[in-house]
């Protein structure tokens, strides 16, 4: 039997942080018990825990699923021949490091094969920390894949997904970011012939909207612009190769079933999806301009106040009509470590150099900032209300540091000199006239 759920993979629910439910046959959610002896349609019933089962309400991350087959019912587990790309940790550098766009295989490759591990600052097997990865594929995938490492940030920069997962289907693309729960079970489909873009690895607390405090109730990422799935099953009894990553390694199994067959669900541990176009950007009306905390998208704290695990920050396009300013980011260092990623356009800050799908890291302490044509042009710009548009750059920014891979301190997109876009800063010191 090969049968689809006849549910549209465009039918979504709002809200962030909800408790959702969703079922793709009339009456397959039990009411007023999660795990009734004998659940409808004769589904079994099985929890996904995203968090701890102690946490505090407002934290726990939980849902129910109603499947025809339980995720019990599969076969050892193998370590897998082919691994991640990217892989060991470097040496350690202080250094400003910046890369070219990596290339499309190609050889036929799926988003798995297609991940390539650039930095990271936490082993996969602490309770906290965060791991960066492009992906580059030409495939739709043919297997399923669940991360028992962490949650996982897609950010597209070229080519549309759809990604079916246990609770529903979501298609995205460039100027989009999905969301998908650790140990959720997806499958990664091409819409276009080719697909490129960025992943954060999230070990830590669950990402979550970051609070607004003196911003008030509107501003930055409205919860109702959080789309997450409806129900949608696989009934297919077919082989099925089903691939996780645990501990940093890829192991797989064969299933006679595919494991994408929920038929109901309710609970709060879901993937979803987000149209950054839709962020309410936050900026001066006077002079000087905030931090960079302003443009966060999502946040994963930590135990100590203020200090995220990782900050999802963009920089979309804009007003600027602060009086007296110098526009770009300033020049600063900072205690926090950012990757930064370029998904269309230019980046205000740099002039040349900093490519859609290519990426920087800047380090603990490591000063940066615009480079010297950038800086020459804003010193000398007439002041007038200007738009930064067609552009739409982010940050990963994590308060441990990045360490990049060896295949990142290696690989010929590494730009061999980076730091001389700021040697053309001009001394311009003169102490006998201000």
């Amino acid at each position: 039997m090969n049968l689809d759920s006849p549910m549209s993979a465009l039918d979504y629910q709002s809200g962030f942080g909800n408790e959702f439910s969703s079922e793709a046959l009339p009456g397959a959610l039990p009411v007023g018990q999660n795990s009734p002896q004998k659940a409808p349609y004769g589904l079994y019933a099985e929890l996904l825990s995203g968090t701890a089962f102690t946490m505090t309400r407002s934290e726990a991350r939980r849902t129910w699923m109603y499947r025809i087959q339980p995720s019990a019912n599969h076969p050892a587990f193998e370590k897998l021949e082919r691994q991640l790309a990217g892989g060991s940790l470097g040496q350690v550098t202080p250094n400003r490091l910046r890369w070219n766009p990596l290339p499309i295989p190609s050889e036929a490759t799926d988003f798995v094969d297609g991940l390539v591990g650039m930095v990271a600052n936490s082993s996969a097997q602490n309770p906290s920390g965060i791991s960066i990865y492009n992906y580059c594929a030409n495939t739709s995938m043919q297997r399923v894949f669940f991360n028992a490492d962490g949650e996982l940030l897609i950010v597209p920069e070229q080519g549309r997904l759809r990604i079916a997962t246990e609770l529903g289907r979501m298609e995205l693309g460039p100027l989009e970011i999905a969301v998908i729960p650790r140990g959720m079970k997806f499958r990664v489909e091409l819409l276009d012939a080719q697909a490129r873009g960025y992943v954060a690895e999230n070990h830590g607390a669950p990402l979550r909207l970051p609070d607004l405090g003196p911003i008030g109730s509107n501003g930055l990422a409205n919860p109702r612009d959080f789309l997450t799935p409806v129900a949608h099953y696989e009934d297919r009894q077919q082989p099925t190769a089903l691939v996780q990553k645990f501990l940093g390694e890829l192991w797989g199994c064969e299933l006679d079933h595919s494991p994408l067959n929920v038929v109901a669900w309710h609970g709060n541990n879901v993937p979803y999806l987000y149209d950054l176009r839709r962020f309410n950007t936050i900026g001066t009306v006077s002079f000087d301009h905030p931090d960079p905390s302003i443009f966060t998208v999502l946040t994963s704290p930590t135990s100590v106040p203020g200090l995220a695990n990782l900050d999802f920050v963009i920089f979309p396009p804009r007003w600027m009509v602060a009086e007296r300013t110098f526009r770009p980011p300033w020049f600063h260092r900072n205690l926090m470590n950012e990757f930064m990623g370029l998904i269309q356009g230019n980046y205000d800050a740099k002039a040349e150099g900093f490519l859609p799908g290519g990426a920087s890291l800047h380090s603990c302490m490591s000063a940066h900032g615009p480079d010297g044509e950038t800086c020459s042009k804003a010193i000398a710009a007439e002041l007038q209300p200007s738009k930064i548009d067609n552009t739409m750059a982010f940050m990963f920014e994590t308060s441990q540091v990045l360490r990049p891979t060896r295949f990142a301190l290696e690989c010929p997109q590494l730009q061999p000199h980076y730091d001389a876009c700021w040697a053309s800063l001009p001394a311009t010191f003169t102490p006998n006239r201000r």
